[in-house]
């Protein structure tokens, strides 16, 4: 009897709220999972965790990032069952005032980043016919007061997933976009404490809802492809931020 694969997942940002809770919950289902984070002492921590191989890299650093990716395709995972793409910042502030420097970082660690992984991992998520999830937010959905370079960096991940799933949509590749509403994490504390607003866990999405999410967009039947998933809290909060 042939013995079944181990399934392998890359997850960016696995020192988050989110991709923690996901590496983790993979991990205890039978994943094998490499972490990539951006600090020694995050990787050894997730380490420590059965079935996860942590990774240290610096998503700033575009001309490493392809060579990165196909170094472990070659070395560690020919095979690819779920790329998430979960590392993102959040800048906060009037369009009037973002600076260059705040709109390269932003765009190189929310959009640049998951394109330029993607182009190294590609081969081993074809071998796979595995899936890609990109963790998108509200933002990149509609306008929101106080974050046009965030709400920039979204939309623009936003086409690039859509074209993404359509090329490689031949190789059974699924490309898949969540897009949670405010979710319980530091990121989004940081965010209510820049604009003066009381921050209320029990009003927020739990992350690992979110990392439940997206393992169920990976664990969809052969027939289906889940395309783009909204995922809000439970009652809408989206108000207060727009002021």
């Amino acid at each position: 009897m042939t013995q079944e694969r181990t399934r392998v997942a890359v997850v960016t940002g696995a020192a988050g709220g989110v991709g923690g809770r996901l590496v983790r919950s993979l991990a205890a289902q039978g994943w094998k999972v490499f972490a990539v984070v951006r600090k020694s002492e995050q990787a050894d921590e997730l380490n420590a965790i059965e079935g996860v191989d942590a990774r240290t890299l610096d998503l700033l650093d575009s001309a490493s990032l392809t060579a990165w990716a196909r170094d472990l395709v070659e070395h560690d995972a020919p095979a690819v069952d779920l790329v998430a793409h979960v590392a993102a910042v959040a800048p906060v502030g009037p369009a009037s005032q973002s600076d260059a420097q705040t709109w390269e970082r932003t765009l190189k660690t929310n959009v640049e980043a998951p394109a330029l992984l993607n182009a190294g991992l590609l081969p081993a998520v074809r071998q796979a016919q595995g899936t890609i999830v990109f963790v998108n937010s509200g933002a990149g959905e509609r306008a929101v007061v106080n974050h046009a370079v965030y709400a920039a960096s979204k939309h623009a991940l936003r086409g690039y997933a859509n074209t993404l799933r359509i090329e490689e949509s031949p190789n059974r590749i699924r490309v898949s976009t969540v897009y949670p509403g405010q979710i319980n994490t530091k990121m989004l504390r940081g965010i209510d404490e820049t604009l003066d607003v009381e921050f209320k866990p029990e009003d927020y999405i739990d992350p690992q809802t979110v990392a439940d999410t997206i393992i169920w967009i990976a664990n969809a039947p052969a027939d289906a492809h889940l395309t783009n998933v909204d995922l809000r809290p439970r009652q809408e909060v989206s108000a207060k931020f727009n002021v």
